[in-house]
């Protein structure tokens, strides 16, 4: 099928606008994806036509809306390749998504001399909330390291994982050096040993993730903006069996089944770790751009991004003193660098004044930075609609940032 960039373009109604003067060239997908005009129609209809609390109301808006809202987990369901729609728990954002396991799961499977193992490539939302755990529960936390190119090396899971490893948390695809590890030896190597695997899915449901079911995740977090879709909405994929033995994560309305000053008893999956009121705008807004990238083609457009990937490694190692991290032969497309002699802030900033927005600092991600004794990076992650002209302005511009800042 032809990919029509022209029309994907269009599609996107910010791609139109000009900073500086110039035509904007967005690099910073990888941070948040712009939206296609589908979902911010669907926001503004939803709030002009069927704003209403979902789960709560016999009337006419608040079923509709409800209907609207459990279509949208399905089809989050079907996306993902879940086997049952109890399996969805909607959330804020995967920050969101994966406290609630670090906090719940450790209530219930974590103990004082167990350990969980984090590999060192993740982003701190991925660390972080398993730090603290480890903490309040007096357990150990354990580091898998990668190797100058990024790779993960998964062939010291076996001094790493024992009898007392309960769980290992691991990206799908770093969000700075673009890594994809091999998770089937991880989450195999994890199993063996009776222990449970979260997969961090941010920058991998965008770029062919997903298929938890298939690929045995325990666990798998994303969130809807890094997807074409709303900010405030994020997505905890949890086996059953797991879900329905952990306790609640917060509580309040909706995840209740009945309260007395004695004793609540909770609501069944998924309402369980649904308390308060729901985004149920961003979850119909999600589905409405899981809609778009399926429409579009997902193999089609890992195609065209793989594309854009290696013309910009191709066109930016070429540039004297410019060094990309992450050289993996299968990554998402990100490319992170540094150019000798510049600071990436700077170098960022002049990017800026050409029009072209790219994403600098350490990526919510410093012990990557510490690993390679840096304490940032230019990052320019790739979307859908990003074309090789741009690529080459990128290119240029770096060049012309050099020239200046050196």
């Amino acid at each position: 099928m032809l990919y029509d960039i022209d029309k994907i373009r269009g599609d996107f109604p910010i791609l139109e606008r000009e900073v500086n003067r110039r035509k904007l060239v967005y690099f910073d997908s990888g941070a948040t994806a712009q939206k296609p005009k589908t979902v911010i129609e669907r926001i503004d209809e939803l709030h002009r036509e069927y704003n209403a609390n979902i789960h709560r109301g016999v009337h006419h808006l608040s079923g509709v809306m409800t209907d609207m809202y459990e279509s949208a987990r399905e089809r989050v369901r079907e996306f993902i390749g879940a086997e049952c729609r109890e399996e969805i728990i909607f959330t804020s954002g995967a920050t969101a998504s994966i406290n609630l396991v670090a906090y719940a799961w450790s209530e219930k499977f974590l103990h004082e001399g167990d350990n969980i193992v984090v590999s060192e490539l993740e982003h701190h939302s991925n660390i972080v909330p398993w730090q603290l755990a480890c903490e309040r529960k007096g357990a150990e936390l354990r580091v898998l390291p990668f190797d100058d190119s990024g790779r993960l090396r998964t062939e010291l899971l076996d001094e790493l994982l024992d009898e007392r490893t309960r769980l290992v948390a691991v990206t799908e695809a770093s969000n700075t050096l673009g890594t994809c590890p091999d998770l089937g030896v991880i989450i195999a190597k994890a199993h063996a040993v009776g222990a449970h695997v979260m997969v961090d899915g941010c920058q991998g449901i965008v770029h062919g993730g997903g298929r938890v079911a298939e690929r045995g995740y325990d666990f798998y977090a994303f969130s809807g903006h890094k997807l074409y879709g709303p900010t405030g909405i994020g997505v905890l994929y949890g086996r059953r069996e797991l879900l329905e033995a952990m306790p609640p994560f917060m509580g309040g309305g909706d995840m209740v089944d009945k309260v007395t000053f004695a004793k609540t008893t909770y609501a069944p999956l998924p309402l369980k770790f649904e308390a308060g009121t729901s985004n149920f705008v961003g979850a119909v807004a999600l589905a409405t751009a899981i809609d778009y990238v399926a429409g579009v083609g997902v193999e089609a457009i890992e195609a065209h991004e793989q594309m854009l990937l290696r013309a910009m490694t191709e066109r930016l190692g070429a540039i004297e003193g410019l060094r990309i991290y992450g050289t993996t032969a299968n990554k998402c497309p990100i490319v992170s660098f540094t150019v000798e002699g510049t600071h990436p802030y700077d170098v960022g900033m002049i990017l800026d004044k050409l029009g072209v927005a790219i994403r600098t600092g350490h990526h919510c991600a410093e012990p990557v930075m510490t690993h390679f004794g840096v304490t940032g990076m230019c990052r320019a992650s790739i979307g859908m609609y990003n074309t090789l002209e741009e690529v080459d302005v990128l290119a240029r511009g770096v060049e012309r940032a050099v020239m200046m800042l050196r």
